[in-house]
């Protein structure tokens, strides 16, 4: 997929604008934004396009209508196309292929050099918790619930919500949600610092995101790409490692123009002006 392939998107609409923050939202509020096969395809296939043109440095993902996402769509099921002729083995090697072919959908979110922003409103059921967990920022709305559904359905969620969430909350709340499949309501989840804060409306909530996205798009582009990287390097190592990892990743990064950018449009009192990352090489 190419940028200019976006308009013709099933699942989402993606906007990119003069500050350079492309906003991916889910635009199929007819079916509450359920993860149908277009979706799985092309939220990837998205990131991968933006980080080949190196045409972003921020994302916000966002949706349309009165909800967020009712999670994943039934239909979904229909194309891991099982038999009962299957040898079992066979089978359960496909459906491990299927099950890591989603989990990379939103693990591209994660490893994108840019940070993404959530921004939900209403209902963001079961796989919509694997999503955002991926993201680096989640705001919402005072109307907005979160529910882990795999449990009460029968399943273990799979996508990625058990392995991040006690990231980004408490073990112990985490574990209920998991175990119990309640809803956690939008001023339960900022007290417990899910996230980052809780707007009146939508309208509210994607003026403050976007105003934020903006401010992190002015900064330099190599300073928050290194930002990134080592706060998710930091989470999944120890100290030490993190600490060596940071010197090496700095060695390389310290020889940016945009440290003399900087200090130069300090002193001279005016915005500094970055360039874009290169476009990712992505085979």
């Amino acid at each position: 997929m190419k940028i200019t392939d976006f308009p013709q998107l099933h699942a989402f609409k993606v906007d990119i604008d003069y500050n350079h923050v492309a906003e991916i939202s889910l635009n199929r509020p007819e079916a509450i934004n359920s993860m149908n096969s277009d979706f799985w395809a092309e939220l990837p296939a998205i990131i991968e396009a933006l980080e080949r043109e190196a045409a972003a440095r921020v994302i916000i993902l966002s949706s349309q209508g009165q909800h967020f996402t009712a999670g994943m769509d039934l239909s979904v099921f229909d194309n891991l196309g099982r038999s009962n002729s299957d040898e079992p083995a066979r089978a359960a090697e496909k459906s491990r292929r299927w099950i890591l072919e989603l989990q990379d959908t939103f693990t591209a979110l994660e490893n994108t050099r840019m940070p993404v922003i959530s921004a939900i409103q209403g209902a963001c059921i079961g796989g919509g918790v694997d999503m955002i967990c991926a993201t680096d920022m989640r705001f919402c709305t005072s109307n907005a619930y979160f529910n882990i559904k795999e449990t009460a359905l029968g399943i273990t969620a799979d996508v990625g919500t058990l392995q991040r969430i006690q990231n980004v909350m408490p073990s112990g709340l985490a574990r209920e949600l998991a175990y119990s499949s309640r809803n956690l309501g939008a001023e339960e989840a900022l007290a417990f610092g899910f996230v980052n804060k809780v707007y009146c409306d939508q309208e509210e909530m994607l003026g403050a995101v976007r105003s934020l996205a903006a401010e992190i798009a002015a900064h330099s582009p190599m300073a928050v790409h290194g930002t990134k990287e080592m706060l998710n390097y930091s989470r999944d190592h120890s100290v030490q490692d993190s600490l060596n990892h940071m010197a090496t990743w700095q060695s390389g990064m310290l020889q940016t123009h945009d440290i003399h950018e900087a200090m130069q449009a300090n002193s001279e009192k005016r915005t500094p002006k970055f360039g874009n990352l290169l476009p990712r090489v992505i085979k």
